[in-house]
Order: C-alpha cells, then sequence, then structure tokens
C-alpha cells in the first residue's frame, strides 16, 4: 500500500530557519520510510497573510483529493482557523507546530491575543498535533486546550559532527546562530558583551538578515554604539560548509532567545561538544543539558554578561562544560528516530 501525505509549507521550503530545516529532513526521512510527500507551497505572508494570499492558501489546500492525510506547519496552520476547520471533515489533518504563533517577540498585545485565539481554533481541529518539545507539548495541552494523547513529540534530529576544536589562540571564538529577529535576543546579546569589554572575545553571529530588515537595522546600530564593530562579525544566513567551519573553529555558543519551541541551534551546538550560553526561556533548558550550559532569565543583559564572563575566563570551566556537551551528543535523537516518530503521528490520524 502507497502511503501518501500532503505537506504544506508556507513559502519557500529552503528558508535558512530552523523550522524549515526541520521540515525538509523530516519531508527527505518520510520518504525513505515509504512515503510519498507532495509538497504544497501556501505562499508567503503568514502568520500575517493578506486576504489573497488567504485565500489562494486555502484554496491549494482544498484542493487536495479527499481523505488524503495533510500536514500543514504551524506558522500557516495556526492563522487558517477556517480552513481547518473545513479540511478536518475530509482530510485526517496534522498541525505541525514549532512554537505557538502568539509567543513570537515583538508582538503587540492585540496582535497577541489575536494570532492565540486563532491557533487555538485553528488547533481544536486538528486530528493531531507534532511538536519538536516536551515542552511545547505541556504548553498546547495547558494553554491551548490540546488533548495530551493527541500530540506527538519528535524532536529534531542531529547528524553526526565531529567535536569543536576551538580557537586556540588565546581569543575565545564565540558564535551565535538565528535569524536576525526579535524572538532571538541579539539586542541582548550584544548588551551584554558591552559589559565584557575587558576579556578577550570575538563573536560570529550566523543567520537569515532579510526576515525583519528593521531588527537587522537595530542590530547594527547597536554594534556600532558599543563600539564592537571589530569583534563582532555579522555574516547573515551561511551555506552548509561555512557553518560547518564556525561551529568547528568555536569555543562557546551563545544565544539569548525570549522564546524557543526547541532550538535546534542549541542541540547543533551540543552535537558539536560546545559549552552553552543562553537563556531559561520555552524548551531551552530541556534541550541544554545542565552541566553543558550555563542559563539564565531571558532578556537579564546583565546575568547573560556574568554567565559569559565564567566561561570566558575560565578555560578549566570551557573544558568541563565541553566534555559534558560531548557526553550528551552520544543521546540526541537522529534525523531517522524525528521520522519515525513522525510517521507514527501519520499513521494514527490516518
Amino acid at each position: 500500500m502507497v502511503r501518501r501525505v500532503v505537506f504544506a509549507v508556507p513559502g519557500d521550503l529552503e528558508t535558512p530557519t530552523g523550522g524549515y530545516a526541520y521540515d525538509r529532513r523530516v519531508i527527505a526521512e518520510l520518504k525513505l520510510l515509504g512515503w510519498q510527500i507532495d509538497v504544497i507551497d501556501l505562499g508567503d505572508g503568514f502568520p500575517h497573510p493578506t486576504p489573497a494570499e488567504r485565500e489562494a492558501a486555502q484554496a491549494r489546500l482544498l484542493a487536495t483529493p479527499r481523505g488524503r492525510p495533510i500536514v500543514i506547519d504551524g506558522l500557516a496552520f495556526g492563522a487558517l482557523p477556517e480552513t481547518a476547520l473545513q479540511l478536518c471533515s475530509q482530510h485526517p489533518l496534522i498541525a505541525l507546530v514549532h512554537h505557538p504563533l502568539a509567543l513570537e517577540s515583538g508582538l503587540s498585545a492585540a496582535q497577541a491575543r489575536a494570532l492565540r485565539a486563532s491557533e487555538r481554533a485553528a488547533l481544536a481541529a486538528a486530528g493531531g498535533v507534532v511538536v519538536t518539545s516536551a515542552a511545547t507539548a505541556r504548553l498546547l495541552a495547558a494553554d491551548y486546550d490540546v488533548p495530551a494523547d493527541r500530540i506527538v513529540v519528535a524532536r529534531p534530529g542531529n547528524d553526526p559532527v565531529p567535536p569543536a576544536r576551538g580557537s586556540g589562540d588565546g581569543i575565545v571564538r564565540l558564535l551565535a546562530v538565528g535569524a536576525v529577529v526579535p524572538r532571538k535576543g541579539f539586542d541582548v546579546l550584544i548588551e551584554a558583551l558591552a559589559l565584557l569589554a575587558d576579556l578577550p572575545w570575538r563573536l560570529a553571529i550566523a543567520g537569515d538578515r532579510s526576515r525583519d530588515p528593521d531588527t537587522a537595522g537595530r542590530l547594527d546600530v547597536d554594534i556600532a554604539r558599543h563600539k564592537l564593530g571589530d569583534r563582532v562579525a555579522v555574516l547573515g544566513a551561511v551555506p552548509q560548509q561555512r557553518m560547518a567551519e564556525l561551529y568547528a573553529g568555536a569555543d562557546v555558543f551563545v544565544l539569548a532567545s525570549r522564546f524557543e519551541g526547541y532550538g535546534m541551534a542549541f542541540s547543533e551546538a551540543i552535537a558539536h561538544g560546545l559549552p552553552v550560553v543562553g537563556s531559561t526561556a520555552g524548551a531551552i533548558p530541556d534541550t541544554v543539558p545542565a552541566a553543558a550550559g550555563l542559563l539564565v532569565a531571558p532578556g537579564d543583559a546583565a546575568a547573560l554578561a556574568a554567565a559569559l564572563r565564567r566561561v570566558i575566563d575560565n578555560q578549566d570551566e570551557r573544558s568541563r562544560m565541553a566534555a559534558s556537551a560531548r557526553a550528551a551528543a552520544l543521546a540526541l535523537p537522529t534525523w531517522q528516530d524525528c521520522a519515525k516518530l513522525f510517521a507514527l503521528a501519520l499513521e494514527a490520524v490516518a
């Protein structure tokens, strides 16, 4: 029997973010498990589509042959409650929730309320929900009234990678990976690093600058204002080979996220055996083992600076945390593990 499913994604599947990377790998691994995947591009604009964008996305979804399972990426799913209600009577329907839309940083209170209500209504129509962390599963059960038995946790996988070799030149190389959007907290990170001018460090930021041009512009202003232009390199989105080189030469991974539904960059840092400095927001404490990282309250630049000072100024501390990260890397799930759990969710609703 051919197992066939529609995977609906808002915009270009090659978009360089963790969420799209997850979608790409799950699709590829499901194909290896024997699933036939029909990818539908729902168009740009989500989670705030124009009426025309919403109508076009709805038309593409409603054109799916009756009875075929449909997976809809949460960036679009939560913004399409009416469409979800129409689809659920004709299709096994699965929502893939990377993180709740209302928890994106930079939203007004009214925008957050509207997105929360919209996503709650859409999730009520889903036969199943796949999330990337236990923390997000708990959040959907508690705040979005999704029955726990309808949720499957399929953590992102990790590919085998060599441990980072580090810099070895007396300068501690910090690496931050993430799209330059408010939720990633680059403003907090720069404010923290401005307090550490007396220490030998350099920071590389790898992440798409096109998602939010205003935030990217403010990052440049913050770096210039604190006179850190010679110590902070903002690289934009980088190809996979360059990303591997950045991880290999790094000494510490740092990201001051205000929320993460999982945090694939954090697990990738662990896979490379890097000490991690981050925040306690969302699923990060579940992703980063306590012995491998120092986590502080989100938005607290002073606390972040103190944690960074501790790892930059103490090579023994870095070595201890790196060893813990390397040990934890052995227990990280593979993409094959992730896809098998995703397939179970598909089979449950189909």
